[in-house]
């Protein structure tokens, strides 16, 4: 038996321009739909879902993706994340992506939303080649309380690793402890519930890009508050502080705009459910 409540294994490969699965297995709680090509796109998006309807106390999940070189993936979620009460045992999830030279990864999964007494940690690793482009994002999402709390969750931690040709360049951590934290506090979450994050590393990085999107972010509708932040690698990221899923959804979806009209010439497939 499998020390795993679920297990994804996802490999991509290149045949003449079209991004075909390698190789995929799943067992458990953790599958993939058949993949569906948008937009007459020469690469597949894959949704992942949990036939359990959310992550419980102790559950414990596996993913691994890799890309060989010029292949590329879309990679979501066929809806949110939902982490119940944990009262034992925290939910885990450990993914670890591969992207070899040329090859291109949009990872952006629906909300992680954690309820009452949920305790949650995810760890990514990220192994890159030169010339390979990512795209990821991750939103946190407080649930419902039946005392109407916010915050009444008891962590969740997120913790990433990019490596660049085996260098790390890139290592986020991520971890709201309600319990312990001031979470309306200066260098926590401000006064706002709701936080989300776009990662972009890709060799078409530049300071007009840069410009251009702090623009775009700034016009967005909504009471929110963002940051933007170069990386040493071409790349960037951007945080985002609201009160609302759809508020933080509708910045990174303005910022992916942005980078296909700029980088391929294109809008960006529809992904959402609902």
């Amino acid at each position: 038996m499998s020390e795993w409540t679920g297990v994804l294994k996802l490999d991509m490969e290149n045949r003449q321009g079209r991004s075909v699965a390698k190789n995929v297995y799943f067992q458990g709680a953790f599958k993939v739909m058949r993949p569906i090509y948008h937009q007459k796109n020469t690469y597949p998006c894959y949704y992942m879902l949990n036939p359990g309807g959310g992550y419980l106390d102790g559950d414990k999940y596996q993913m691994n993706v890799r890309l060989e070189e010029k292949a590329k993936l879309t990679l979501t979620t066929q809806s949110s994340t939902k982490i119940y009460k944990t009262p034992h045992q925290q939910a885990y999830q450990e993914s670890t992506f591969h992207l070899k030279r040329d090859s291109y990864l949009e990872y952006l999964p629906d909300a992680l939303i954690a309820y009452k007494d949920a305790r949650y940690f995810q760890k990514n690793n990220i192994y890159m080649e030169k010339g390979a482009t990512l795209i990821y994002s991750d939103i946190l999402t407080p649930g419902w309380s039946p005392e109407g709390e916010h915050f009444s969750y008891d962590m969740i931690r997120l913790k990433t690793k990019i490596y660049m040709e085996e260098e790390l360049i890139l290592y986020d951590h991520i971890k709201l402890q309600p319990d312990l934290q001031d979470m309306t506090g200066l260098g926590h979450m401000e006064g706002y519930t709701h936080l989300g994050s776009l990662i972009v590393i890709g060799e078409k990085t530049n300071d007009d890009l840069l410009d251009l999107l702090y623009e775009v972010i700034q016009k967005e509708d909504g009471d929110f508050e963002f940051g933007l932040s170069k990386l040493t690698v071409k790349g960037f990221t951007v945080r985002v502080l609201a009160n609302y899923t759809q508020v933080i959804e509708r910045i990174i979806n303005a910022c992916h705009r942005v980078i296909s009209d700029k980088w391929y010439q294109k809008k960006p497939s529809y992904l959402r459910k609902y």
